[in-house]
């Protein structure tokens, strides 16, 4: 897939994220997907998804770095939101925060097939709290 494409492919599933269009996760990821070593359906990873949406209701996913190769996408994605639930496992303040998210992808066949994400969850205890 040209860089171009690939680039446009992650926006939009970016985009489908922030819209909370998880029903049309089947464009950008594949059936099953490995996701942080474990496997997972199609399904799966969108109720996951989903969970922290309905956990964070202004959770937007932002792309502050990003950086494809190949078949590869490398992005850092930044929040800023409120937690109105139970998020990361830390009960919510009513405060917003703001962290990290460093993500790697790797697609096949146009879709996402591997995920390894590594959330600065240090970042969001710190700000539950002080």
């Amino acid at each position: 897939m040209a860089h171009e494409n690939l680039e446009s492919t992650y926006l939009a599933y970016l985009d489908a994220l922030n819209g909370r269009r998880f029903d049309e996760l089947d464009r950008y990821v594949c059936d099953e997907l490995v996701y942080n070593d474990k496997l997972l359906t199609r399904p799966e990873y969108a109720d996951m998804i989903a969970a922290d949406a309905r956990a964070v209701s202004d959770l937007r996913f932002e792309a502050h770095l990003l950086s494809t190769n190949g078949d590869l996408v490398a992005c850092r994605l930044w929040f800023d939101c409120t937690p109105t639930s139970t998020f990361l496992g830390l009960e919510p303040t009513g405060r917003a925060v703001s962290f990290a998210e460093h993500v790697f992808y790797r697609f096949e066949g146009g879709r996402i097939a591997h995920v390894w994400s590594l959330i600065d969850r240090d970042a969001v205890a710190s700000q539950f709290s002080s």
